[in-house]
């Protein structure tokens, strides 16, 4: 967080559901001033209001959107890229929808890295790309997220080394099993859920609000020599 007599602003995409609300309400909590963005109008609206959290529409495969969403920012501090998708029922396997996916997940990052730098760089702020237990090994079911969260993973370490000089530091939260809306049916079929938490050696289901905490971390002055980093938010899935 910077030392500003004004509030700190973090831009968080996808911070209307899931894993991106937890880091929206954490940054708010913390306070930052947060502008968090939803793909539709539907989400946006759905979202509960908070104080210090303002909403708006963004489509990060857009570059008119996400240059207009930058410019009407009067500084960034933080930049967090939670916008992502996952494609069900072995669809990664077509090219289109392997296509989107990869659209998403990792062009749309660096998409709002390159339109924020500036302001990032006016601030000595700082990034948090959310990579994935997959920017570690494969799946025989998504290859189209697997290949997108671990090319967020190379963007990640590449932007650090490359923008260090501008003082921006580029780091990446890699979530485990995260009970959000959309891992609801597994966190509510016991068979299901049963190999995840054995494989988990704590044993339960991570919360958004976990994440949050992490993203907060790696955006503080406690990881002012830190960057480059990906670091597991997994309850040990990975250490095992």
């Amino acid at each position: 967080m910077t030392s500003s007599s004004s509030p700190p602003l973090a831009l968080v995409t996808g911070g209307t559901r899931g894993i991106g609300a937890g880091a929206a309400l954490a940054l708010a909590e913390a306070g930052y001033q947060v502008l968090a963005t939803g793909l539709t109008e539907d989400e946006v609206a759905a979202t509960p209001a908070h104080a210090a959290i303002r909403h708006a529409r963004l489509d990060v495969t857009s570059d008119a959107e996400v240059a207009a969403i930058v410019a009407g920012c009067e500084r960034i501090d933080a930049l967090v890229n939670c916008a992502g998708m996952i494609q069900r029922g072995g669809k990664e396997f077509e090219i289109e929808a392997f296509r989107l996916t990869v659209e998403v997940n990792l062009t749309g990052s660096m998409r709002m890295c390159l339109a924020a730098k500036d302001k990032l760089a006016a601030s000595k702020g700082a990034i948090v790309n959310t990579a994935s237990m997959l920017t570690f090994h494969g799946s025989a079911y998504a290859p189209g997220y697997a290949a997108s969260k671990g090319g967020v993973g190379q963007l990640t370490k590449s932007l650090a080394a490359a923008w260090a000089p501008d003082g921006i530091r580029v780091n990446a939260v890699a979530p485990g099993w995260i009970a959000t809306e959309l891992t609801r049916p597994l966190v509510e079929d016991a068979a299901r859920s049963a190999p995840i938490l054995s494989r988990t050696p704590m044993n339960r289901w991570g919360e958004p609000g976990d994440v949050g905490g992490a993203v907060l971390f790696l955006l503080s002055d406690a990881a002012r020599f830190i960057t480059g980093a990906i670091l597991p938010v997994d309850g040990g899935y990975l250490a095992v």
